[in-house]
């Protein structure tokens, strides 16, 4: 765990002070679950579900806050149990699937999601065209109800592959007025608007938040880390997390924090456990 600078180290102990009015939000992948060649094979940490709900008991409200659909990183992380463990706690969890498209939470216990956006069965059609241009026709579609992701993890020379792939699959998507969103070695085509600083936001406005800690991996969660830097601007007591990798390190030039992957974000939030039991005795 490395703080940035010494107002990062700053920003800690404040948000350590609030954490009783504090959400702590994460994403999945990379954060929480490791990064694996097979999107469906990519499971919680082991270590997490105790982890979080040892730090329910002292914070407002936890969410994750995911690319992946609802449900899929329900069953993934086991979450629905782990609400359950929460709520008891005295806390609840929130689930913003499809970058906010879809949401579960302890209250609810039900996946709200929209219909799929017009285009997007076109865009699939168009396809394999793109990858057959590209020489990437191996490469893995994941069809995800509101988006398509398309991985290059599992070809021969995956940077390259997606190099060839990232203007040809804006291009399609462009057509049909889908937005794109680059990650590790995926690309994901979805409608445009909804991101995961507008599940920040919605997040903060439902929960009343005293505080907010955000932690994310990946290019898909830099909207989420200008959102909370905006909550600061304003007054809000925050934490920026960075889960680190070799493959991306566009989020530790935000963070006010830099972590060695899904090992390092359980051992801050253990810290921070630990800290916010020390203030409320």
């Amino acid at each position: 765990m490395q703080f940035t600078s010494a107002e990062a180290s700053r920003r800690y102990d404040e948000l350590v002070h609030v954490a009783a009015r504090s959400v702590i939000a994460l994403d999945f992948d990379g954060t929480l679950s490791p990064i694996v060649d097979d999107p469906s094979a990519a499971h919680i940490h082991d270590e997490a579900p105790g982890v979080l709900v040892d730090l329910a008991v002292h914070v407002r409200a936890l969410a994750v806050v995911t690319g992946r659909p609802a449900r899929q990183v329900l069953a993934l992380g086991g979450l629905d149990e782990v609400g359950e463990l929460v709520h008891d706690a005295g806390s609840d969890l929130y689930v913003f699937g499809q970058y906010g498209n879809e949401r579960w939470d302890t209250q609810d216990r039900r996946v709200r999601s929209p219909r799929p956006p017009q285009g997007l069965a076109s865009f699939l059609l168009g396809l394999p065209k793109v990858l057959r241009t590209a020489k990437a026709e191996d490469a893995y579609v994941e069809e995800k109800g509101l988006a398509i992701a398309v991985h290059t993890r599992r070809l021969e020379d995956p940077q390259a592959a997606y190099d060839r792939l990232l203007p040809l699959v804006t291009e399609l998507a462009a057509a049909h007025d889908l937005g794109v969103e680059p990650g590790r070695n995926v690309i994901e085509v979805r409608s445009p608007g909804m991101h995961k600083g507008e599940a920040v936001k919605i997040l903060v406005r439902e929960t009343r938040a005293g505080g907010f800690l955000f932690g994310g991996d990946d290019l898909g969660d830099v909207e989420a880390f200008h959102a909370v830097a905006e909550l600061r601007s304003q007054g809000l007591p925050t934490l920026l997390v960075a889960s680190a990798s070799e493959e991306q390190s566009a989020l530790a030039e935000l963070a006010d924090v830099v972590v060695d992957g899904p090992d390092g974000v359980l051992d801050l939030l253990r810290r921070l456990t630990a800290d916010a039991a020390s203030v409320r005795t």
